[in-house]
């Protein structure tokens, strides 16, 4: 089969490697049928230390079930299923406290489409979304299956960036009479603009969102935000939620600066070098919450799942270059938010 390849910085290859077949009675056997390029996908693109290359390539998915386990009971094959890009095994303490990206029955934060061996200092073999087949060792649990009317394109960033975007806003969204939302976007481009559009279809009628970047900007402008621009201020005003995709460690403060009292503010990216500091005493004084950390993705994926099902969210909105499978390996190496890739 073919799998798409992270060979160097700045290169992609389709290599041929074996085929998947089914290692347990848990599991299945997923054809993607549309991937999607996550936002840190573009930094691994870039060349980043903690993962040398080469690794299979890519974590977002969505595609059809062609193979189950004997001991599959709640997957078919044939089914259009989105893939969560963490290993989770659905049965472990944290798994059954919906903490799936905590899982305990696999080594680390067991991801696609990563190579483990220099953040976590272990290997796992799952392989990458832009392939052929892509082994779920865990169907029950993991899979998600969607409408099979749906076009795949739509559903490509459930797996990681899409279902991100909506546990910064979509929790909040009917919490607050006076909700209005706050983005200071930067590094993780699609998350920041999937979560405008989150905020603005359930109704949020205040989003403003932060950026340097103009072609963002204008985007943002499109779904709905009020954007700002120019140099990043001690704070933006005093909103209910605040998220931060900047990966800037000004970006994570001006954020939580910007938080009213009582609100949350969600950075979804490391900040700097891991370490950040931030203004603690007016977070204690404000009852400021601050969240961070893995998406636990299998736990989140069916609330999206659902809002996509009815029309709610149209998360081809925020895509950016839409290709074919077959032009991977140049589509994601284009400028541009959201690169998603479908076959024909």
């Amino acid at each position: 089969m073919r799998q798409l390849t992270l060979v160097g910085p700045g290169k992609l290859e389709w290599w041929d490697v074996p085929e998947r077949r089914l290692e347990g009675p848990e599991e299945a056997l997923v054809r993607p049928l549309a991937a999607g390029r996550c936002d840190f996908d573009v930094t691994m693109i870039q060349g980043h230390p903690l993962f040398p290359a080469p690794f299979a390539f890519g974590h977002e998915c969505v595609g059809e079930v062609t193979a189950v386990g004997e001991a599959v009971r709640r997957i078919q094959v044939g089914d259009l299923v989105v893939v969560p890009f963490q290993i989770s095994c659905g049965t472990c303490a944290a798994c059954r406290m919906q903490i799936s990206a905590g899982c305990t029955a696999h080594t680390p934060k067991a991801l696609y489409g990563h190579t483990t061996r220099g953040l976590f200092g272990v290997d796992a073999p799952w392989g990458g979304a832009l392939s052929d087949s892509v082994r779920i060792p865990h169907a029950d649990a993991m899979l998600t299956r969607a409408d099979p009317r749906l076009d795949p394109a739509q559903l490509a960033s459930l797996s990681d960036n899409l279902s991100d975007a909506w546990r910064c806003v979509g929790p909040y969204a009917h919490r607050y009479s006076d909700l209005s939302v706050l983005i200071v976007a930067g590094r993780s481009a699609s998350i920041g603009l999937y979560a405008v559009h989150i905020a603005r279809a359930l109704g949020v009628a205040q989003v403003d969102y932060f950026d340097t970047d103009s072609k963002r900007l204008d985007h943002a402008a499109a779904l709905g935000a009020n954007p700002l621009s120019g140099p990043l201020p001690e704070r933006l005003g005093s909103h209910r939620v605040t998220v931060n995709t900047s990966g800037l460690q000004e970006g994570l403060a001006c954020a939580l600066r910007s938080t009213a009292p009582g609100g949350v503010c969600t950075s979804t990216i490391v900040v700097g070098g891991g370490d950040a500091a931030i203004p603690l005493q007016e977070m204690y004084l404000k009852n400021v919450t601050l969240k961070t950390g893995f998406i636990n993705a299998a736990s989140e994926i069916p609330v999206v799942l659902d809002l996509i099902e009815r029309g709610v969210l149209q998360p081809e909105r925020v895509t950016t270059t839409l290709a074919a499978w077959e032009d991977a390996a140049e589509a994601f190496l284009e400028e541009g938010s959201k690169v998603i890739v479908k076959r024909a």
